[in-house]
């Protein structure tokens, strides 16, 4: 099992999770030919998709599924809110769509995918673990606050993708309408470093092969920063902390 990012960020989010012959695409912020130019980086293709899973309505998160999927013929997987919103999105080709239950799991070929509500902004946003029976890769970005359900999901991952919005004096500092930032900082917002971090402190952590920060955004946070406040939880070298960036995503990492 392994995953991968299209890219990462206010501008656009891809997350490609494979096991086996399957594989997951979760979200698509990109233009068509942007993301089929972002999967070649990583030697795919769209055809190779089994499937794409959408999280939420936000453009940088949804914009580009429908339109893929129609195209090159994937089905979609989403929750019921979700599709509601997303229906502005829908092309005049037919899009195979699979309504999904935040609190049920599924399997779609060779992978088990747990998805699971969270706080944001959104109508019925979900965010997903995947695993092949001997690894787990937990995922969890655009998420204001954290709660007992969402410690309880991400516990003993092998791999986990995890969001790292903002630095929260970068943010009261920072360019952003006061309105936009209480929104961003607000319990349906985004997550800060040092919540990520304390998120990470509650986990057990004993198989964690992969850390990456996620969603980082370019005005409000650095890498740098990220990676210090979830290195002093793991007691590891920032360096190891990985980072999925808006531009270049990620390469493929192996579970």
């Amino acid at each position: 099992m392994r995953f991968a990012s299209l890219g990462s960020g206010s501008a656009g989010n891809a997350t490609l999770v494979e096991a086996g012959e399957t594989r997951l695409l979760l979200d698509c912020g990109f233009s068509v030919k942007d993301t089929v130019q972002r999967l070649a980086r990583l030697q795919l293709a769209p055809e190779q998709l089994t499937g794409i899973l959408v999280t939420h309505e936000h453009d940088d998160h949804a914009r580009g599924a429908f339109k893929l999927a129609a195209r090159y013929q994937i089905p979609v997987w989403l929750t019921h809110g979700t599709y509601r919103m997303c229906e502005r999105y829908l092309p005049s080709q037919a899009v195979t769509v699979k309504l999904i239950d935040a609190h049920t799991s599924f399997a779609l070929q060779d992978i088990e995918v747990h998805p699971y509500p969270v706080p944001h902004d959104a109508r019925e946003p979900a965010q997903f673990v995947f695993t092949d029976g001997a690894h787990k890769l937990g995922v969890l970005t655009d998420v204001g606050s954290v709660t007992p359900h969402i410690v309880a999901m991400l516990q003993a991952c092998d791999g986990l993708l995890l969001e790292c919005n903002h630095d929260l004096e970068m943010l009261r500092t920072g360019p952003y309408a006061h309105s936009l930032k209480k929104r961003v900082g607000g319990w349906l917002g985004h997550l800060d470093n040092q919540s990520s971090a304390q998120l990470l402190s509650q986990l057990d952590n004993r198989r964690l092969k992969h850390l990456v920060a996620a969603h980082l955004s370019e005005k409000n946070n650095t890498p740098a920063l990220a990676r210090q406040a979830l290195s002093e939880v793991l007691h590891c070298d920032s360096d190891w902390i990985g980072i999925a960036h808006q531009a270049e995503g990620l390469d493929w990492r192996d579970l």
